[in-house]
């Protein structure tokens, strides 16, 4: 059993937000989906949790209420192989949703994710300062990552 468990607070969209995000993520599957009985404050038959995995992490999604959104403070990064993964992921994550700057966006629930390619972080380490610095350059002005442009700012002389 996972330790830590990521609970999303939703205001009736849980269910419609674990079938969502396991049809994004190609390692995922629903889980269990729990519901109001006659003694609960929702209405008797709605929804009250869903359980669903995405890439081998397990996530709790709650109907609580309008009483809580969701805001960019808290964020779920996804590391990317792959441009293909990146642009999959962002065209899925934030249709219907607000797109940000550095690879954040904003899904049509509200939550935040970072689709950031897994080579980001050695071009931004790199012992090269000036590598490292046009590559932050290069990321400042994207939205979705490229990593063509960032290795060409990378490689750039």
């Amino acid at each position: 059993m996972q330790k830590i468990t990521p609970f999303l607070w939703f205001d009736g969209q849980a269910e419609e937000a674990m079938h969502f995000y396991t049809s994004v993520f190609k390692n995922s599957r629903p889980g269990r989906v729990m519901r109001y009985g006659e003694a609960g404050p929702g209405v008797n038959g709605s929804v009250l949790s869903a359980s669903f995995e995405l890439e081998g992490l397990e996530f709790t999604a709650l109907n609580g209420g309008p009483h809580f959104t969701f805001t960019p403070a808290i964020s779920l990064f996804v590391s990317c192989e792959s441009q293909s993964e990146v642009d999959a992921l962002w065209g899925q994550l934030s249709a219907g949703g607000e797109e940000g700057q550095c690879g954040w966006l904003r899904d049509k629930f509200g939550v935040s994710w970072q689709i950031v390619p897994s080579i980001l972080g050695r071009l931004l380490q790199d012992k090269d300062a000036g590598k490292s610095a046009r590559v932050m350059e290069a990321m400042l002005k994207m939205r979705k990552l490229d990593i063509a442009l960032l290795a060409q700012a990378y490689e750039q002389n």
